[in-house]
């Protein structure tokens, strides 16, 4: 059977599967952390709230919040924030504006000039379209820069790094080239924009160029937009440089709000700021550029797809690098809504999406900002019937996350006490398109989030978008993705490491997070440029909403049940399952690590890296490592045990019981339900990560050198990575204590349902 066959198959026997399933006479479905008597109110009360979404309602928002730029601290993003707040009020819920006041650099000089041996000066700039109406609001537009580079001037001979990340300098090393005193050339994707002047500099370069190759999201992929939705040669990215690995939020005020009267230093001691002056810069600025480098050729993997021979340098190449940029304060403007619990009202729901964007962001962020207007507006309409839900929700379009997650961080630093106390989990959004359910998050919501993805359709296939995502395992996931979603038709939860919103709630404060959306099946090209915009949208992504409004349907269900559950639908041992995985990953690293320095230790006592040299190349054998010591891993293991077995006996606690912990009566269930809340906030350990203290999450984080990507176990597996062994041993027992903690507060739950 050929794979489009295969895939055939597959769909169509996971639609039979839901069919049979929804047959009359079947019994009814549970809803996970509802009793069985109110199940079939709560999936009624849904089909009421699907039939309040309407495309017409997120085209409609879509195109008004997008027809002007609206980045952080501009007239019209205050607009659309003003904007929301009326939508919001009008739909029943108390909503204010909060502001904060943060560090937002914009850019006063901006010069890339090639002075050797040919000259060439970068146009920095994206053209106008006659096929795209807002692309010619120039004014407006925020430049092509990115924010949190520092000041500065320097010329000197360009090296290409490819991504820039550290294992390219390695080799660059094993090639003979230094880095330093020069401006080095890196290409977007490998890593997080931010890693690369941060890498840059740590190895003494003066300056980071990135460019957009269209490998990445270019020609490659298909026809550049207008014609495509793909990158043309004169579109650049935008974006932040800020060291997020080390804190998100305002650089001025980490771990407290940015209110008016906090106490700052001079922005020169922020210590998210670049080492080095960085700008991006398009394919066809980074072209004569590319083309002025000597040296040797690039390894095969590190060439784009640019016509021309890719070399590593140093020069003749030459560039002068200049930029200055206004270091200002701007407001932060938050929008919060609140519809109050009728019965729990010191429980919060909080569901956001970030309505900032680099121009006019109608992919990135207002695809998702509409579908959390659209569900806040079918929340209203059920209000107006008499619903109320039992604890409290509250919904939040957040300021400033293109800079640094600055709106939500700040409001998260500033609500920190409230938000330890109340929060019983944060659901997260940003871009949307059309295709397959894309979520990640705790894993302590991993069954709640299968269990609700099976009760929404996807608008192209008929069958729900958890089916949907199972087939694509089936097709295309890992063996154990494979097994998991063919054998017990469950798919896992991506770890969050960072990028979005979700950050401060999950990473700072412990709270519960999940961060949802839809993608895979649109052209897009156009990300953190000026062609982000309706018409692109429109043409390429989500052409007529079916997939906003499924978005809308998706998360609102998951805020609609874990406000209306009658116990928290927290379950543990898909969390149990996901770290003993990580656990077994840090040992198998310390391993593998062990491996590697016997066979370089090896290679190098036999000469192999001089035989493989090609004649008059130079490639130099890589330095030997030092070998792996001995690590005590028995602390983790035994961690994860008591992890494991807490889990299994909450789950049998639970079963034990008819309908569950929904079952239990009313002062039981307030009782469970704070025990659930304070479950996963044992993995906050308030000492931080080394080196990074307001990184508290001991499961979840972002990587220093990976500044999107996770790092789960974050202290034990980078103290491995970076071959720190007396800081490895001393983490895993702190990170052993902490999984004891959650051990013992899942226990004490389990204790109260029995």
């Amino acid at each position: 059977m050929n794979r489009a066959r295969l895939r055939a198959a597959v769909l169509l026997l996971f639609v039979s599967s839901a069919t049979t399933a929804g047959q009359s006479g079947a019994p009814p479905a549970a809803v996970m952390g509802f009793a069985p008597e109110r199940a079939a109110t709560q999936r009624e009360r849904e089909a009421r709230f699907d039939a309040s979404v309407a495309t017409a309602d997120l085209r409609g928002w879509v195109q008004r919040m997008t027809a002007r730029p609206h980045h952080l601290g501009s007239p019209y993003g205050r607009a659309n924030a003003e904007f929301m707040a009326e939508l919001f009020r009008s739909w029943g819920f108390e909503t204010r504006l909060e502001e904060f006041q943060v560090l937002f650099p914009t850019p006063i000089t901006r010069v890339v000039e090639l002075v050797a041996p040919t000259t060439y000066r970068a146009s920095l700039s994206e053209p106008p379209l006659k096929e795209d109406a807002t692309s010619a609001l120039v004014g407006e537009q925020l430049p092509v820069y990115t924010a949190y580079s520092i000041d500065g001037d320097v010329t000197a001979e360009v090296v290409y790094v490819n991504w820039g990340v550290p294992a390219d300098y390695e080799e660059l090393e094993r090639r003979g080239i230094d880095v330093k005193g020069k401006i080095v050339l890196a290409r977007y994707g490998g890593s997080w924009r931010g890693i690369k002047p941060k890498a840059a500099a740590e190895r003494g370069a003066v300056g980071c160029l990135i460019y957009s190759d269209p490998r990445e999201d270019g020609y490659v992929h298909g026809d550049p937009y207008p014609t495509g939705g793909w990158r043309s040669d004169r579109s650049a990215q935008r974006g932040s440089v800020m060291d997020m690995p080390i804190h998100p939020g305002d650089p001025l005020t980490p771990g407290v709000g940015a209110t008016a009267d906090a106490k700052r230093p001079a922005f020169t001691e922020a210590d998210t700021l670049t080492k080095i002056p960085v700008l991006p810069i398009a394919a066809a600025d980074a072209l004569p550029i590319l083309k002025a480098l000597g040296g040797p050729m690039a390894p095969p993997a590190w060439r784009g797809a640019l016509p021309l021979p890719y070399r590593l340098g140093p020069g003749p190449a030459k560039v002068h690098l200049k930029v200055a940029f206004d270091w200002k304060l701007v407001p932060a403007v938050n929008v919060v809504a609140r519809m109050r619990g009728a019965e729990l009202p010191e429980q919060w729901v909080v569901r956001g999406n970030h309505h900032d964007a680099w121009v006019f962001g109608a992919a990135d962020p207002v695809s998702g900002m509409a579908a959390v207007l659209a569900e806040a507006r079918a929340l209203g309409e059920l209000a107006s019937t008499g619903w109320r839900p039992r604890r409290t929700i509250v919904y939040a379009g957040w300021d400033g996350e293109e800079q640094g997650l600055l709106g939500s961080t700040e409001w998260a630093e500033y609500h920190a006490a409230d938000l330890r106390a109340k929060a019983v989990a944060y659901i997260n959004s940003d871009s949307n398109s059309r295709g397959f359910l894309d979520v990640g998050g705790s894993h302590s919501l991993e069954r709640f989030v299968n269990e609700t993805a099976g009760s929404v359709r996807d608008p192209v296939k008929g069958m729900s978008v958890g089916a949907r995502m199972l087939s694509r395992l089936v097709i295309d996931g890992s063996p154990t993705e494979r097994a998991l979603a063919r054998d017990r038709r469950h798919f896992e939860l991506d770890p969050l490491g960072s990028g979005s919103d979700y950050t401060p709630f999950l990473q700072h404060l412990g709270v519960p997070s999940l961060n949802v959306g839809f993608g895979g099946e649109g052209d897009y090209g156009q990300y953190h440029s000026i062609y982000d915009s309706f018409d692109h949208y429109t043409r390429f992504m989500d052409p007529d909403f079916a997939y906003g409004r499924t978005l809308a349907q998706f998360a609102g269900r998951l805020v609609m049940r874990l406000a209306d559950a009658d116990v928290l639908p927290f379950e543990f041992t898909r969390s149990a399952a996901a770290i003993a995985k990580y656990a077994g990953e840090v040992r198998e690293l310390a391993d593998t690590l062990r491996g590697e320095a016997a066979e370089r230790a090896r290679r190098l006592d036999d000469g192999v890296y001089d035989a493989v040299a090609r004649p008059g190349a130079i490639v130099r054998p890589p330095k030997p490592l030092d070998a792996v010591p001995f690590l005590e891993f028995a602390p983790l293991q035994n961690a994860v045990n008591r992890l494991e077995a807490a889990a299994t006996a909450f789950e049998a606690a639970a079963a034990a019981r008819p309908g569950g912990a929904a079952g239990l009566p009313a002062a039981a269930r307030a009782e469970v339900d704070a025990l659930l809340m304070q479950c996963d906030r044992a993995l906050v350990d308030e000492r931080g990560l080394p080196g990074r203290p307001w990184f508290r999450n001991q499961v979840y984080a972002p990587g220093l050198y990976t500044g999107y990507g996770v790092k789960t176990l974050p202290a034990v597996r980078e103290a491995i990575e970076q071959r720190q062994w007396r800081e490895a041993g001393t983490q895993i027992a702190n990170v052993a204590a902490t999984i004891e903690d959650y051990a013992a507060r899942i226990d004490r739950v389990a204790a109260r349902l029995k």
